[in-house]
């Protein structure tokens, strides 16, 4: 299968869940915080050994998702802790071995899986509880500057082979996955490092329809200049690219913002800085209008639910979806400038206006004089007028439209929906 039919139901589907969720929910300070604050193996293992989410419900995760207007999901399979939700036979350091006492990954994608989503695994290319990742003087080990690891050695054969065997097991034994999403190279950490070439030539063989991110040879910021030769899409993180992304010969390659909902990927209990539903809606907009998707983070607590602010964020979020899906889903970028009430997407011969701000009188679109068929509201199908105010004869490459008076009717994106010729 071709990268461009592998990627096919992606760029339909344009939105996306990213759920990070691990040992890190129980101290609660974020996903980073082994390396943060330089924690050892042995004082980790407490959150080890009291991990038992009795809330997690990943049946109630997927509605959540699917309500959102969300397609698909990519669920922590490992985390750069090392600590796997998965039943891997290739460690200890799992999830069925906590006091859960289950493969949650498992119940993830057969409960994403029945409400029609499609299924993806993270899988961190770090490992700081492996013996043979390099501890000390490495960027981010939790160890890099203890001096007891100073001169130890370490067998990175033996790792390379562990990580390739994960994958394997991850690719083969939850039937169909549908992205595997690799984080993240470094340095001389990269590539062939991660015996790269062979790895993607595996997935492939396992699950040729599968898409993998560009992070084998690209580092966690998601570099936003062009797509990886080792993956089929690129990942700019916290970031939407102020032009979306192409090639050297300027094509436009697929590329999706991986985006939090607060400051962190995994839970942290004393963060608060919510975007707001609004911020989530046009974000998504402004990634359609550039090619792109949009990979919305949660961070589960440790009792295994998702937050009840991110709850709410995406009730509204997919309230906003239920009117005005079309405009999103299929849509790509439109060969107009960017106009200043707000932004378009396009679908076939269907352009949708996302209006953020109407301003003071007739609604201007350029470069449409001669093209429209219909103007109707997206949300329910209502007529709206084309307009010829008395100042348009100035204006005569002009089209305006008429908003009815009053607010707009939905004040994170008003979208109409415009019929071309």
């Amino acid at each position: 299968m071709d990268q461009k039919q592998r990627l096919k139901w992606f760029q339909e589907a344009r939105f996306g869940m990213f759920i990070h969720w691990g040992l890190y929910a129980i101290p609660a300070r974020g996903e980073w915080v082994r390396s943060q604050e330089r924690i050892s193996v042995e004082d980790y293992q407490q959150y080890f050994d009291e991990f038992n989410p009795v809330d997690y419900d990943p049946a109630e995760w997927a509605r959540i998702a699917k309500d959102a207007g969300m397609k698909y999901a990519v669920m922590t399979a490992k985390h750069h802790d090392g600590f796997c939700l998965f039943d891997s036979q290739l460690t200890d350091y799992k999830a069925t071995n906590t006091p859960a006492k289950r493969d949650l990954v498992k119940e993830y994608v057969e409960a994403f899986r029945a409400e029609g989503l499609k299924v993806g695994f993270y899988y961190s290319l770090l490992d700081w509880h492996h013996p043979d990742y390099p501890h000390y003087g490495d960027n981010f080990h939790p160890m890099r500057e203890n001096i007891k690891f100073k001169g130890k050695k370490h067998k990175f054969e033996r790792y390379q082979d562990y990580l390739h065997g994960q994958v394997r097991e991850l690719l083969t034994n939850y039937g169909k996955i549908n992205i595997i999403w690799f984080d993240f190279s470094y340095d001389k950490m990269s590539g062939e490092k991660w015996r790269a070439k062979q790895l993607v030539k595996m997935v492939r063989e396992l699950q040729p329809h599968i898409i993998m991110d560009n992070r084998l040879v690209a580092g966690h910021e998601g570099p936003s200049t062009q797509q990886e030769q080792l993956g089929d899409f690129s990942t700019p993180e916290q970031q939407i690219p102020p032009a979306g992304l192409v090639d050297k010969q300027g094509k436009s390659v697929p590329w999706e913002a991986c985006m939090t909902m607060n400051n962190h990927w995994g839970y942290c209990a004393n963060d608060d800085e919510w975007k707001d539903s609004q911020q989530v809606v046009r974000g998504l907009v402004e990634c359609v209008s550039k090619n792109g998707n949009m990979l919305m983070n949660v961070g589960p607590t440790a009792k295994g639910e998702i937050p009840m602010e991110s709850q709410e964020i995406l009730e509204e979020v997919g309230d906003w979806m239920h009117e005005n899906g079309e405009s999103i889903y299929g849509c790509a970028a439109v060969k107009l400038p960017k106009p200043e009430w707000g932004r378009y997407t396009q679908k076939g011969n269907k352009l949708y206006a996302h209006i953020y701000d109407r301003g003071i009188g007739g609604l201007v679109l350029q470069g449409l004089k001669k093209k429209l068929v219909k103007i109707r509201l997206l949300s329910d199908g209502s007529e709206i007028t084309k307009a010829s105010p008395w100042y348009s004869e100035k204006y005569k490459g002009l089209q305006f439209i008429m908003l009815p008076s009053g607010p707009l009717v939905d004040d994170f994106d008003t979208v109409v929906e415009l019929t071309l010729e």
